[in-house]
């Protein structure tokens, strides 16, 4: 959620392409937020919201998801918990995953990033065809 405006970007991208795209119902609250606020957001959310069981019931209405991994805390192309979660989830649907860039070095992480064989779009959406996978 710390990225929800490149999400929200994204979002339209794809639409424009003829996508029809999901995104958490919590965005417009993170909007214009700092990072902190947004975390104190995430956490109220999860905790009060059940924001987890929300996207997950996304992803079960979904074909794919698109994995928005930039560079944060220092780390190139962060994927946090929760996304591993929901990475997690969307593999036990059977649902295709994308990542917008590769596989971040998180140890742990990354052997269980690489076991469900995401499709790395190196930062182009272009790629993105459900029909092909």
């Amino acid at each position: 959620m710390v990225f929800t405006e490149k999400m929200l970007e994204i979002q339209k991208q794809l639409e424009a392409k003829g996508h029809v795209v999901f995104v958490s119902g919590f965005c417009e609250a993170y909007v214009g937020k700092t990072e902190s606020e947004k975390e104190a957001l995430t956490l109220f959310d999860k905790n009060e919201k059940d924001a987890i069981r929300e996207f997950w019931e996304k992803i079960k209405q979904s074909d794919a998801i698109l994995v928005l991994n930039y560079d944060r805390r220092n780390i190139k192309n962060y994927i946090g918990g929760n996304t591993l979660m929901e990475i997690g989830f969307a593999h036990v649907l059977n649902k295709k995953i994308f990542l917008l860039n590769p596989i971040p070095e998180i140890p742990f992480y990354k052997s269980e990033i690489e076991a469900v064989k995401p499709i790395i779009l190196n930062g182009d959406l272009e790629k993105i065809d459900i029909k092909k996978f």
